[in-house]
């Protein structure tokens, strides 16, 4: 049975969609943008500082469902810009520990809001 997670410590689902679902041992998040949820604007117009709150996003939901990024087992990451990849990466390889997880990476002609990054990810017990 699937169980909806949300977390008033991520951005709020701005469509019909769920931060999460977690389906037994799984949880597949929805792609997170770096927004605050409090305010719900990006944190920035850097694409380091928004993968760094997007990161905080999908800590807060992996929280709400009782998972870790050692569990993140497959990631997707969307750029506006692929020539903002090396600044995405040098964020993402420090929230992981051990094996890297699988990864997608592709450039999108524009994200949700005009983000600069959006990263989604699944995880496993």
């Amino acid at each position: 049975m699937k169980k909806v997670i949300s977390t008033p410590n991520a951005p709020a689902a701005i469509g019909p969609y769920s931060q999460a679902i977690a389906f037994g041992d799984m949880l597949i998040t929805s792609g997170q943008l770096g927004l605050d949820p409090k305010s719900g604007a990006f944190v920035s117009e850097d694409v380091s500082a928004q993968t760094e709150q997007v990161f905080r996003n999908l800590k807060a939901i992996l929280d709400e469902a009782g998972f870790t990024f050692d569990q993140v087992v497959k990631t997707t990451c969307f750029l506006a810009d692929m020539g903002d990849f090396a600044a995405m990466n040098a964020v993402y390889e420090k929230h992981f520990s051990g094996a890297f997880p699988a990864r997608s990476a592709v450039a999108v002609k524009t994200l949700p809001k005009g983000g600069l990054v959006e990263i989604e990810v699944i995880a496993h017990k």
